[in-house]
């Protein structure tokens, strides 16, 4: 059976990620910034949660490990390079390791960028990926740790996993990236149409992501950067806008 994942909104626009696996009757968390709506929407559902995996270090991501772990004794697996700032870990992974939710396994991809040891998991069979703060719905993260060449590389490696892949990100900023991406190409006929469709889905209080790497490679202006220094100067743009 595919995996199940249920969204949940926290904090003012972070995502958390509950992906139950049936066959096992597995429970994992992405990132969670907090503890108790995730226990609550796992407890509502009747599942179990037995593992927690983070992307990077920071507390919107990693604020609820303790108490989820806590209240239900889960294993905590993240990224070997920012150990020293996530206590919580059991398990340490990098680039190219296998994690497993029941028999479905992810492939650990290192996106630094956003912070120096930030990674992604990719469950190719289930052509999904969670990406936390490297990826956005026409967008990418601040390069608070690392270099627009990096960024530039990780649009490589998550475009490479397939138009198709599913791609989950934990914020919901898909609206001002919209924005800002038809300032970059404003008759980019794709964008326009996609703007509106989320400036619609967030009028009526729709979340606007998981998004797709087919819709990034369409209408994403730092996945359509040509160069490291065409990436450098959006990203730059961006971030004093």
């Amino acid at each position: 059976m595919p995996l199940e994942i249920i969204r949940i909104p926290v904090l003012s626009d972070n995502y958390v990620w509950l992906v139950h696996e049936p066959d096992s009757g597995e429970t994992m968390v992405v990132d969670p910034a907090v503890a108790p709506p995730v226990l609550a929407e796992a407890d509502l559902r009747g599942w179990e949660i037995t593992q927690i995996w983070n992307t990077h270090w920071h507390p919107d991501h990693t604020g609820g490990n303790a108490e989820i772990k806590a209240a239900t004794g889960c294993t905590i697996t993240g990224p070997q390079a920012e150990a020293a700032r996530i206590p919580t870990l059991d398990v340490q992974v990098s680039g190219g390791d296998v994690v497993r939710l029941g028999a479905v396994e992810a492939r650990v991809i290192d996106v630094p960028a956003h912070t120096a040891g930030h990674i992604a998991y990719h469950f190719a069979a289930e052509h999904a990926a969670f990406v936390g703060d490297t990826l956005f719905a026409m967008g990418c993260g601040r390069l608070f740790e690392g270099t627009a060449e990096q960024m530039y590389g990780n649009m490589r490696k998550l475009e490479a996993l397939g138009e198709d892949t599913a791609i989950y990100c934990a914020h919901e900023y898909t609206l001002s990236n919209g924005r800002f991406a038809l300032m970059v190409e404003p008759d980019n006929l794709a964008l326009i149409k996609r703007v509106n469709e989320v400036t619609a889905m967030r009028e009526r209080g729709e979340a606007t992501v998981p998004t797709t790497i087919a819709l990034e490679r369409a209408t994403n202006p730092f996945m359509r950067a040509s160069s490291v220094e065409e990436l450098a100067a959006r990203r730059a743009a961006k971030d004093a806008a």
